[in-house]
């Protein structure tokens, strides 16, 4: 079949015979595929349509929004291509009014009228990708090989699924402990955006979990199948992040005796992490953009294009995403790409109720890697939770997590561990005890007031620590070590957030 449609229509296609090939499609296999072309204008909608039919796709059309809403209600599609600026009802409602009839839907927004406000509220709003218009035959077909490929994995992944929920029953397999309002509401963040092929960009201090939110993601969604890949892009020099991303041709460098597929291309079908992202040099961000807009992977040293994969993108970094594109080290058009979900996650300090929880888990986690499962698992007093509940945890979870190991290793079975047994990290007693007794730079920075109330907070919570170490959680004696009176030291301690003892114990 040959058309040949005007520029001005958007839709320059002159031989459209190949669209959407893909060699795991078989004509069986595309008359399952149920495409709605919703456009106002007559000849773009009619041209795609007469295009997919020959290709043996199932098509319907539609020039009105109302109708098009409808639809998508009453019937179900896995492709939904869509104009996104239409009258009376803008494209933007019919994309929201599909995906919530079905989530599983792929919308695919058309524009005449590109812009990176638009295009990243559409693909914040739940659409797969989006396709400026005039679009060519070959951008077209691109398109519909990557979206064909990407509704066959589904739907092996939901009947994969299906046999597990059968066999192991609906259990998570990544546990996020927490019950603070801010990591809350991470999770349910993640949650959310977990059903759909929405890009996610994590951001956090080192040690706060991105990874485990990545994998989170993951598992959760329809890729879960599939695998995960990660890699972090500080671990590894430019020269060999690329080859590991990209692969290689055989003969591309010194050492290179043979082909490789990169990781890229491994994760086809899955989920592709990228950690501390804001490393990557900008030669391979602009590579990397061009996977992320048209799935084409190209080897290194390869004049070619090698493959087109299908792949969702998930990023961390542990640096605030806006300052890094301010500071030119992440390239804005990449960061509008990666970053369509942001996804914030708080530092351990700023979740202070989520301490005890962690730590105990952690306790036992690691008490049966570690011992004989009869050995009676130690507990942590409260004087030991308070004492927790004090340090800075400057390395957060992870920080967190190996202390507690240190102490699954080091505690008698049985034992009420108190705060003066609990191995605090080397790091973090050196920067306690080496700390200067002038006023930092950054204290400077704030007016008179303000910055003696921080230094007063700061020496109060410090010591306040130390104090229910030495007092080893016994209040009465902690007050008279300080020379204070028990309703004085029980204000600061509130004041504070320190957790006391229900029952004090007595002198």
């Amino acid at each position: 079949m040959s058309l040949s449609l005007a520029t001005s229509t958007g839709f320059t296609a002159p031989g459209m015979g190949a669209v959407g090939a893909h060699p795991m499609l078989s004509p069986a296999v595309k008359s399952t595929i149920r495409i709605l072309v919703v456009d106002d204008d007559r000849t773009l909608r009619d041209g795609c349509a007469s295009a997919l039919r020959v290709e043996g796709y199932n098509v319907t059309t539609c020039e009105r929004g109302d109708e098009a809403i409808d639809l998508v209600r009453r019937r179900r599609f896995e492709l939904v291509l869509l104009d996104l600026y239409m009258t009376p009802v803008p494209g933007i409602d019919i994309l929201k009014a599909t995906l919530a009839a079905n989530r599983e839907t792929v919308v695919v927004v058309m524009t005449g009228n590109p812009s990176v406000e638009s295009s990243i509220e559409a693909l914040r709003e739940g659409a797969w990708d989006y396709l400026p218009k005039p679009f060519s035959a070959t951008q077209l077909e691109l398109l519909l090989g990557r979206v064909a490929h990407s509704i066959l994995i589904a739907r092996q992944s939901d009947e994969a699924r299906a046999a597990m929920l059968l066999s192991t029953g609906n259990s998570d397999k990544i546990t996020l402990l927490g019950i603070s309002p801010s990591f809350r509401k991470a999770v349910e963040l993640a949650r959310k955006v977990a059903g759909t092929n929405a890009s996610v960009m994590i951001s956090g201090e080192s040690g706060t979990g991105k990874e485990l939110i990545a994998q989170f993601i993951h598992q959760h969604s329809r890729r879960a199948s599939r695998k995960l890949v990660p890699i972090n892009c500080a671990a590894l020099p430019e020269a060999l992040l690329e080859s590991e991303m990209f692969g290689h041709r055989k003969g591309a460098f010194t050492g290179a005796d043979r082909e490789k597929i990169g990781l890229l291309e491994a994760a086809n079908g899955g989920t592709f992490f990228l950690d501390e992202l804001t490393e990557m040099s900008h030669p391979l961000q602009a590579k990397l953009l061009r996977v992320l807009q048209d799935g084409v992977v190209r080897r290194v040293g390869s004049e070619q294009q090698d493959a087109v994969v299908d792949v969702r993108f998930i990023s961390a970094t542990n640096q605030d995403p806006q300052v890094a594109v301010q500071s030119q080290t992440l390239r804005e058009d990449l960061y509008y790409r990666l970053n369509v979900v942001p996804i914030k996650l708080p530092p351990l300090r700023q979740r202070i109720e989520d301490i005890p929880l962690l730590a105990n888990h952690f306790l036992a986690h690691y008490w049966h890697r570690h011992r004989q499962p009869s050995a009676a698992i130690p507990t942590l007093m409260p004087s030991a939770i308070d004492f927790l509940k004090s340090r800075p945890w400057r390395g957060n979870v992870r920080e967190l997590q190996n202390v507690i190991e240190h102490l699954a290793v080091l505690a008698e079975p049985g034992e009420n561990v108190s705060p003066d047994v609990i191995p605090v990290c080397d790091s973090t007693e050196s920067h306690l005890s080496s700390r200067p007794a002038g006023v930092s730079l950054e204290i400077l920075n704030d007016s008179f007031h303000r910055a003696k109330d921080r230094l007063v907070a700061d020496f109060e919570k410090e010591y306040l620590s130390r104090l229910v170490v030495r007092a080893h959680g016994n209040m009465s004696r902690a007050a008279r070590l300080a020379s204070i009176d028990r309703t004085t030291l029980y204000r600061l301690m509130e004041k504070h957030s320190f957790q006391r003892e229900s029952a004090p114990a007595s002198a």
